[in-house]
């Protein structure tokens, strides 16, 4: 079935449930025995809960569940959210996220429509060719990860989010000790057997007293090249990452101040510039060193009594550095007039990007007549720095913003969540004393430029007293220009444009079988237009539809069933030749994902034992084009000329994961976890990935509170 009968069909199904879901539940509305409705209630006692109570397509991943995945990156905690794909994702380096179609590709590690939040502080590089990530630290610093899909829950965070926010929480003292005066030692090892990784993770966390925390923690992981499934070696994919986390807290009545600090680093010698793929090529090998470090402090006021105050200022500072240094005769462009400049050039560049956030915002509860009001304003001033380097323009970046986000409750079951954002740029940039490399044309463009937008969104929910829930979304936002666009005189005044309608409905229910039993399903259907883009050579306009399920099934006994599943069908226009007459007239969006969903069959034995199965399946794939000549020049007729075809047959993974908690005195505090992923040795490479999955690999972790 190809990909559009996918989207329609599915379509079609839910719908139909919804309305099944609907008259089941008015039946049963009121009878006790038919088991007890929880109404906007967040349900979910196995792998992960869905979130039912938001109209938001909001998927938040516990430390639980964190554990449970024994990921080796940030990337591969989140690939089981629906909607997210991974571009490559089993190093920091050479991978990136992809959701709903936006943000990594094989190009570049970020087109600036998924904001990476790190404590609040916002991670990442701009375009850098082949070697960007926003993905470069270590899944041991994390307690949390929240990824919020598409634009309508991300004007708090920013501007341009088109495929959505990933915010991660770094770990507390009182995660380890409790929320009690003390101190504890948490020590976790691990090792997977492709690649010879091993893993450690050591955190400090002492509460002198009850109002102050301290945390210390130090991860450090290290990996040989990995095998595909076939067991060839995938080059690229040894690595050395030593990670920090330094974190603070302190209360004193409605005061409290937090402070974090992270910092991940890599060393990588004679090792291919183009991190997203294995083997050394045209561009040749370099010694690179990366660095990336957040830092945050956040002062809080929040007076008991007062429901209009619940005050916070913000800082957040992120900074990203990648020196390189060209290894001298690993290209064969390298005595090319042309290309060895350039060659020598990307090889050779240190960039370092700088992003400081200073936020202002309060939240007030307060009631108007019928109408209940959670409502979060704030102003902040955002601050962009890129290191100008041969290969790439510099400059300064600074961006003010004011922002506000509603949240109505209304008495009768319906909630009506309003938000605006405003913001400014001004990019003061460093021009070129020359072109950029031998060959290139000098810049050209104003070096100051102002642009500015105010964006928006609202989303309606009602929810029945049954469990039943429907809501939709409506949301613009608008990709101001960046720092990378002053090398173009049309993209550095025009910002990327963006709608996205959203339509779905929610259902949960407690007491099914038995009185513990629970259920809760989310369903949600997008539309997005991007217009007058200027992120993806050739592209005008992306349009693109999407269906994304989350679902959790768990009875009473421990066996529970999660199930998670996006399909996608979209478009691209492409702006190749002439506005009246283009060369290419319409193809496939080349970065939407395959369509695919996650089972996952789990037992839990009591507090001690949790054993289960996942099945990863994507669809088959196509990518087509159509032109409006054929290849001998004549015309193509109305519906053009097939010029471009690519299609990928579809694939299972298979993995299962046990995790042991003894509770013998000896053992207490301890956790042991085993895994095997892609169990039968599966040879394939993904849709938006450079390199293939890795072969099957055992997985082995303990942990022990001390």
């Amino acid at each position: 079935m190809k990909r559009r009968e996918w989207f329609w069909t599915t379509t079609s199904v839910l719908m139909l449930a919804a309305a099944t879901g609907s008259a089941l539940a008015q039946e049963n509305e009121g009878s006790e025995d038919e088991g007890q409705f929880l109404g906007t209630l967040t349900l979910g006692s196995s792998k992960r809960a869905v979130q039912t109570d938001t109209a938001t397509p909001l998927t938040v991943i516990e430390q639980t569940e964190i554990d449970d995945r024994q990921a080796n990156t940030v990337a591969e905690l989140i690939d089981s959210v629906p909607g997210v794909t991974l571009v490559n994702g089993s190093t920091p380096a050479g991978s990136g996220i992809n959701i709903r179609g936006f943000g990594a590709n094989g190009t570049f590690g970020t087109d600036q429509k998924v904001a990476i939040i790190v404590d609040g502080a916002t991670t990442g590089g701009e375009e850098l060719y082949r070697i960007g990530t926003q993905l470069f630290t270590d899944p041991y610093l994390y307690k949390s990860v929240e990824v919020i899909r598409g634009t309508v829950g991300s004007f708090e965070y920013g501007s341009g989010i088109v495929g959505g926010v990933v915010r991660l929480e770094t770990k507390d003292a009182s995660d380890f000790t409790g929320g009690e005066p003390g101190a504890a030692l948490g020590v976790t090892l691990g090792a997977f057997s492709n690649g010879d990784t091993y893993n450690g993770s050591f955190t400090g966390a002492w509460q002198p007293t009850e109002n102050l925390e301290l945390l210390g923690n130090f991860s450090y992981r290290e990996q040989n090249n990995q095998e595909d499934g076939d067991g060839n070696e995938i080059g690229n994919s040894a690595l050395e990452l030593p990670s920090y986390l330094l974190k603070g807290r302190y209360t004193a009545g409605a005061h409290s101040i937090m402070s974090s600090y992270t910092r991940t680093t890599t060393a990588e010698r004679d090792v291919p510039y183009d991190t997203f793929f294995t083997t050394t090529d045209a561009f040749g090998n370099v010694d690179r060193d990366i660095t990336s470090e957040t830092l945050t402090a956040i002062y809080g006021f929040n007076p008991q009594g007062n429901d209009l105050i619940n005050f916070e200022v913000a800082f957040a500072y992120a900074n990203q550095e990648i020196d390189g240094t060209y290894i001298e005769g690993s290209s064969a462009l390298e005595s090319n007039p042309f290309f060895g400049p350039v060659v020598r050039a990307l090889g050779d560049a240190n960039h370092q990007f700088e992003t400081t956030r200073i936020t202002v915002r309060n939240e007030a509860l307060l009631d108007t007549g019928p109408f209940a009001h959670r409502l979060r304003t704030g102003v902040e001033y955002i601050k962009r720095e890129r290191a100008q380097e041969e290969a790439a323009p510099g400059g300064v970046d600074d961006r003010f913003a004011l922002f506000l986000v509603d949240v109505i409750d209304f008495a009768d079951g319906w909630t009506l969540s309003p938000a605006l954002r405003y913001e400014t740029s001004d990019i003061d940039g460093e021009p070129f004393e020359d072109a950029p490399f031998p060959g290139a044309p000098a810049q050209t463009v104003d070096v100051n430029v102002s642009n500015d937008a105010l964006m928006g969104g609202v989303s309606l929910r009602y929810a029945f007293d049954n469990g039943l829930a429907f809501f939709g979304s409506w949301a613009h936002t608008e990709n101001l220009p960046i720092i990378d666009d002053l090398e173009n005189a049309v993209f550095i005044e025009q910002p990327e444009v963006a709608q996205t309608y959203e339509l779905g409905f929610s259902y949960d229910r407690i007491g099914l079988f038995s009185d513990n039993d629970t259920l809760a399903l989310k369903v949600n259907f997008y539309d997005t237009n991007l217009d007058d883009v200027t992120s993806y050579s050739g592209v005008e306009e992306v349009d693109l539809q999407g269906i994304e399920i989350e679902s959790s099934l768990a009875f009473e006994q421990g066996f529970y069933v999660d199930f998670n599943a996006n399909f996608t069908d979209g478009s691209q226009d492409e702006n190749v030749g002439s506005d009246d007459d283009p060369v290419i007239r319409a193809a496939g969006w080349q970065n939407a994902p395959a369509d695919n969903f996650r089972l996952t069959v789990g037992q839990r034995f009591g507090e001690v034992a949790d054993l289960s199965y996942e099945l990863v399946a994507n669809q088959d794939y196509s990518l087509t084009a159509f032109s409006n000549t054929t290849a001998d020049g004549s015309p193509a007729g109305p519906n053009g000329s097939l010029i471009l075809a690519d299609e990928q047959d579809g694939f299972e993974l298979h993995n299962i994961r046990l995790t042991l908690t003894p509770d013998t005195p000896l053992l207490r505090g301890t956790q042991i976890r085993f895994g095997v992923e892609n169990i039968t040795n599966e040879q394939v490479i993904p849709v938006l990935a450079t390199r293939p999955v890795v072969g099957r690999n055992y997985k082995f972790t303990i942990s022990k509170l001390f």
